[in-house]
């Protein structure tokens, strides 16, 4: 999907997200889901927003992920505890695509889902690589995104008052 759809279908993507992220380690309230759909708005008015959203056979929303490709002025690797590289961090619109997104409804996993919705949102795009945060307690989703090939390039608090995250890179040329 790209913006406009994945806006009009906010209601089933905000559905996985408050289901997924309620648990732990990352116990989201209602207010913290309002928060990210503040940021989802605005997210998905960028040309180059995109989304995909799977439904079971009864059309109920059970995974979802979204992302875009980070422009030169992101604040995404200002938030690293420790800096890294001038090389690493050039961003020119292109070059990273940053995964804000991607969780499946308990009921749902383990049935290749997530990684069905990875190699859909990433098919085709023009990026050198991936980039995502991931919480260190969330094990299931850390292992998967070793076995897809990410790599850990840091820790990052990624807002006021988060928990340190893993933040993670995938090299598209070695796909």
């Amino acid at each position: 999907m790209d913006g406009p759809a994945a806006a009009r279908a906010e209601e089933a993507l905000r559905l996985i997200y408050a289901d997924a992220f309620a648990e732990p380690p990352y116990n989201e309230t209602a207010d913290d889901v309002a928060a990210t759909f503040r940021r989802f708005r605005s997210q998905t008015r960028k040309a180059t927003f995109r989304a995909a959203l799977a439904r079971d056979e009864n059309g109920e929303p059970v995974g979802m992920a979204y992302g875009y490709p980070l422009g030169p002025n992101t604040g995404w690797w200002d938030q690293l505890t420790e800096p890294v590289p001038e090389d690493m961090r050039r961003e020119d619109g292109h070059r990273t695509f940053g995964l804000m997104e991607l969780a499946v409804r308990g009921p749902w996993r383990r049935q290749g889902i997530a990684s069905r919705l990875h190699e859909i949102l990433l098919h085709d795009i023009e990026a050198e690589r991936v980039l995502l945060n991931v919480h260190p307690g969330s094990t299931a989703a850390s292992a998967a995104y070793r076995a897809w090939g990410y790599r850990n390039v840091g820790e990052a608090r990624p807002w006021a008052g988060a928990d340190l995250h893993d933040v993670m890179v995938l090299d598209l040329s070695r796909r």
